[in-house]
């Protein structure tokens, strides 16, 4: 089990955790943008207000600085986008080099 939890926390073989839980929560703060755009959920729910929150804070301050450069496209955000392709971009860079040093 503790191996199964493991490789649970740290994410498939040759893949960091921060990366991943970034990645997640990235995710999940933009189904839960557009769950509360769409009125799928109510924000007086206070579980709903509670996970959208969280992700607000996890998410927002790696967006906002993406957001300021990006043109206003109206309603569609394309910041987390940019924000997953980053992170693929940096965990690809970080790995190339982690190969390469032997690391």
């Amino acid at each position: 089990m503790p191996d199964d939890l493991l490789e649970f926390v740290s994410g498939p073989p040759g893949y960091s955790a921060v990366w991943l839980w970034l990645g997640l929560a990235l995710i999940l703060a933009v189904i839960m943008s557009w769950l509360i755009s769409f009125n799928v959920v109510n924000t007086t729910n206070r579980v709903v207000y509670l996970v959208a929150d969280f992700t607000y804070r996890i998410t927002e301050p790696a967006l906002r600085p993406i957001r300021r450069f990006l043109p206003n496209l109206g309603g569609l955000d394309i910041s987390p986008i940019v924000l997953l392709m980053v992170i693929w971009f940096l965990r690809d860079v970080l790995r190339r080099l982690a190969f390469e040093t032997g690391v």
